[in-house]
């Protein structure tokens, strides 16, 4: 005989838990997943004839936070290989520095630039509000060669 209402009783039932047997595998598979679709930005060297310095100091900065911008002899200007009319450098590394306020401007330019485009392009930066500025030399491109 049944007791009770006259139904059947269930014999197992749901686990609470959340299965674990599995987890790892996620985890790798979500590893490798961002691994392989994960796309780092390396600048393009510009074939640019370098500035010559006597003396020059290592940067001890995370390569996120050095941003180059690169002044060619006649006049143009390129950030992530894209070219940027000169006006509109300011409207575009400002947003940068104000994400990130240890942002590094390393301005590299062409021995044969006119001293007019690179003032041209400290005046945007100032507008900026940027305060960290450097200018890369022949010494210091010899220096990185070097170290790799």
């Amino acid at each position: 005989m049944v007791k009770g209402g006259g139904g059947l009783e269930r014999k197992s039932k749901a686990s609470q838990e959340i299965p674990s047997s599995s987890m790892a595998d996620i985890a790798f598979l979500l590893l490798i997943f961002f691994m392989v679709s994960t796309v780092f930005q390396k600048d393009r060297n510009r074939p640019i004839e370098w500035t010559q310095a006597a003396a020059t100091e290592k940067m001890d900065q995370k390569q996120k936070n050095i941003q180059n911008i690169w002044v060619e002899s006649n006049g143009d200007v390129y950030i992530n290989d894209l070219p940027i009319p000169m006006e509109e450098v300011s409207d575009l590394i400002r947003p940068m520095y104000a994400s990130n306020r240890e942002l590094l401007v390393s301005i590299r330019s062409d021995r044969a630039a006119p001293y007019l485009y690179i003032d041209a392009v400290q005046q945007e930066l100032v507008a900026a509000g940027l305060l960290r500025v450097v200018f890369a030399t022949e010494l210091e491109q010899d220096m990185t060669r070097e170290r790799r």
